[in-house]
């Protein structure tokens, strides 16, 4: 299979994407014991999710799944081909002492940004799709996407970064948005 594509018999299907404040977004997610088939559907929905949201990272508690698992793409399209990542139990082993900073947004945060400081570059470890164990160093855009999306996983937004005034607007825009869209959908 091409990077990008799901298996025949288990075609990706979007699903809804959690808008904070939801309490399931707070949660720390349980760690993955063995990758099976339903988790592997799994990465492929939360992938397709991604991709159709857009974004470029998505972990398994924004779609309501309390398992350590998060996919993320930090290519663009003008860059080259794409390059999906499905990560069960993904761990920071190793961070640098140089910082970066990036403004951050997030799909459960629509249309917020903010600036966030982060260690530059990550090194981390993780299980991938078939069950092996894999390693790797991430900078600029990937360091910063892994680290957020971990962070989903311990229940941890990037607006937990921000001092509170900044964080409460945020937090009061989001849940306008949110009313704005329940009422439209009645």
């Amino acid at each position: 299979m091409r990077a990008g594509e799901v298996s025949p018999k288990s075609v990706a299907m979007k699903r809804p994407i959690l808008i904070h404040p939801d309490p399931r977004l707070k949660k720390v997610c349980a760690p993955v014991a063995d990758i099976s088939d339903s988790l592997r559907k799994l990465g492929d929905d939360m992938l397709e999710t991604m991709y159709d949201a857009p974004g470029i990272g998505l972990a398994a508690p924004q779609i309501g799944v309390l398992d350590r698992v998060i996919v993320m793409d930090c290519v663009r399209e003008d860059e080259g081909d794409p390059r999906p990542m499905l990560m069960f139990n993904p761990t920071i082993v190793a961070s640098s002492e140089e910082t970066s900073v990036y403004e951050e947004g997030c799909l459960s945060l629509p249309e917020q940004y903010a600036e966030v400081t982060r260690p530059a570059e990550v090194e981390v470890e993780w299980i991938d799709r078939d069950g092996n164990l894999q390693k790797e160093t991430f900078a600029d855009l990937w360091a910063t996407c892994v680290q957020h999306e971990i962070d989903h996983l311990d229940g941890k937004l990037f607006i937990d970064y921000l001092k509170p005034m900044k964080r409460q607007m945020i937090t009061r825009k989001v849940q306008k948005l949110k009313r704005e869209r329940a009422r439209s959908s009645e």
